[in-house]
């Protein structure tokens, strides 16, 4: 079992360099087999989740070339097969944008249910309910997802969307792509990664218009053709670094970051005491006094983002007087709750509510991470933690944070990997 063990109580100090957007690879990699030559796309994070994504293109006939640490190249220009393999489809979230992707080319898609983190029901209804309007037939049979188009090609339709889903635009944006005449997305969400996954289509050839808006228009196109992309910076994982500082205590520079992206998550670190300083891509945060309390509402962008909720909560358990945080994405992103309060927090819940009653210090205890941001705001409670924590269940948090322990340890964390054996295996062994 490997863990990290972190020591806290001590603040941060330094320049942390932030990687490309995980949501935004997520879905411009798949996005790749739209193209018709080799796309060389760049900033792509190191972390779990993309090494699955290029996997499975690879299973599905692509040649995938690492050019450097956060460059690849992909040719799908010899990939003829639909079928997205069950085992890596059902580890990872966005195995769905394949299904549009697939849609968009071929006219036919076989993908399993995806995985991911379990924090409510997400089921993809909206997306399906976009490709059916498209033309498609849709089956989800035992967990398997079988689309196909009667005539062999998606075909261009107004949709709308009933909530303002992340998944569901993207996945529609990648079916519309190459569909037959125009596709209109209504209520589409507005999140930076959407913006990006229409600028990389848009550099191969497409035809997106409103990408950012509430109003997406897609004009299909014959064919995509190769290029060269750069994948944003990670908003999430810049607001993960500035929680740990407000938290911690300290000044940190993080850099390679879009300001404008982050002013949600600066807006609400302010109200707590912190101090950001915005630079052209760049900003310095530092706190030194008491963290204050505040409310926070979790809202498609440009509200605070619901992938900030955990780690903003680790920031509330330290502030004097009580918080109100709310849930507006997701029915269930409180299960690390209970994790904190083995740490001393004082949390109550009522479905979307938790009110937080700010203690003077947290202190270190044996916790487990439940999924991803939960991993990263158990993190940051045990470096602003009084003693030693030990964070099992690392893999949630490595399927989005690239180099976490060696970002963090050059900020002056005192966190390290401990690798100890695994108490089934050594009492089999015995």
């Amino acid at each position: 079992m490997t863990k990290y063990v972190i020591r806290g109580g001590k603040p941060l100090y330094g320049t942390v360099d932030i990687s490309g957007a995980k949501n935004a690879a997520l879905a411009i990699l798949p996005a790749a087999l739209l193209v018709d030559g080799v796309c060389r796309i760049e900033n792509v994070p190191q972390i779990s989740d993309v090494s699955l994504i290029l996997n499975i293109l690879q299973e599905l006939g692509a040649d995938v070339r690492t050019v450097n640490r956060t460059t690849v190249d992909i040719d799908c220009s010899h990939v003829r097969n639909c079928q997205v393999s069950d085992a890596l489809a059902r580890k990872i979230r966005a195995s769905y944008y394949f299904i549009g992707a697939l849609l968009s080319r071929f006219g036919s898609a076989e993908v399993a249910l995806p995985g991911g983190c379990d924090f409510g029901g997400r089921p993809i209804d909206l997306h399906i309910k976009g490709f059916t309007a498209m033309g498609a037939q849709v089956d989800v049979k035992s967990g398997l997802v079988q689309a196909k188009c009667p005539n062999g090609k998606m075909m261009g339709s107004t949709i709308y969307l009933d909530i303002a889903s992340v998944g569901a635009t993207m996945n529609i944006m990648l079916a519309a792509t190459l569909a037959e005449g125009s596709t209109v997305i209504e209520n589409a969400a507005k999140e930076p990664h959407i913006v990006d996954l229409a600028n990389f289509l848009n550099s191969m050839g497409a035809s997106i218009m409103g990408a950012g808006t509430d109003v997406i228009k897609i004009k299909g196109v014959d064919k995509l053709t190769g290029g060269i992309y750069s994948i944003i910076p990670d908003q999430i994982e810049a607001g993960t670094y500035m929680a740990a500082v407000t938290a911690t205590g300290g000044e940190l520079l993080v850099k390679n970051v879009i300001p404008k992206h982050l002013e949600c998550i600066t807006a609400k670190l302010i109200e707590m005491g912190a101090e950001v300083e915005e630079r052209d891509d760049s900003v310095i945060v530092r706190r030194s006094g008491e963290l204050c309390r505040t409310n926070v509402k979790t809202l498609p962008y440009p509200g605070f983002p619901t992938d900030m909720q955990p780690q903003v909560a680790a920031c509330l358990c330290l502030a004097d007087g009580t918080s109100v945080l709310t849930e507006g994405v997701w029915d269930n992103r409180y299960r690390y709750v209970d994790e904190f309060r083995r740490m001393g927090a004082h949390i109550q819940v009522d479905g979307k509510v938790a009110v937080i009653e700010g203690v003077p210090h947290l202190s270190g205890a044996a916790v487990e991470a439940c999924d991803l941001r939960a991993g990263a705001a158990l993190i940051i409670a045990g470096l602003a933690a009084q003693g030693i924590t030990e964070i099992s269940q690392i893999q949630h948090i490595e399927r989005g944070y690239e180099n976490i322990v060696q970002k963090l340890t050059g900020i002056g964390a005192d966190i390290r990997v401990v690798v100890t054996p695994d108490e089934g295996a050594a009492a089999q062994a015995g």
